[in-house]
Formats: structure tokens, C-alpha cells, sequence
């Protein structure tokens, strides 16, 4: 599962991106819902996502966060352990910058 969801230099997460805002109906807004566990990782910083947000040509209007319940979180023999603890899934709502 871990393969599944790994984003090596953050590809899906550009190609999402990338051409969104002009996808937007005026006054639209997009969802974005990701994991901050490539931060813990330091695979990507927060300004990192935010100038790539930007760079897209979109605002976060709001951002909403939940702590994960898989069972990875409480396993400490998983070796991701220490990051998934300060694990948080982000709701960030997109929409096009004015």
C-alpha cells in the first residue's frame, strides 16, 4: 500500500495542480485532500505546497485538518512511526486567485 500512495517529487500532486484554475467555473472551488505525512518525512515543506498552489494560479479559501485513525498511526513497530504521529489529513478548498 505504502507504493501506492508514495508521490516521488510530489508528480500527481503537480499534475493536479497544474491547469486547475482554468478548469474552475467562476466563483468555483476545487478540493484538495492530502496527507501532511511528506512534511514529517521532509520530503516537502508547507511552503512548498503553498507556492505550488500558488504558482498554480489558486487561493486555499479554507483548510480543514483531521488526525488519521488507520492503524499505522498507534503501531510503533512501524517504521514511520514517529512521523505518523503528528500525521494530519488536510482539506484544503481551492479556488482560482483573483
Amino acid at each position: 500500500m505504502e507504493l501506492g500512495i508514495y508521490d516521488p517529487a510530489s508528480d500527481v500532486l503537480n499534475r493536479f495542480l497544474g491547469g486547475f484554475a482554468d478548469r474552475l467555473t467562476p466563483h468555483g472551488e476545487g478540493w484538495l485532500i492530502l496527507s501532511d505525512l511528506a512534511e514529517h518525512l521532509g520530503l516537502r515543506t508547507r511552503d512548498e505546497l503553498l507556492a505550488r498552489i500558488a504558482e498554480a494560479g489558486l487561493t486555499v479559501t479554507a483548510r480543514h485538518e483531521t488526525t488519521p485513525r488507520h492503524t499505522s498511526v498507534a503501531d510503533s513497530t512501524d517504521p514511520l512511526h514517529a512521523a505518523r504521529a503528528g500525521e494530519r489529513t488536510v482539506l484544503c478548498r481551492l479556488t482560482a486567485a483573483k
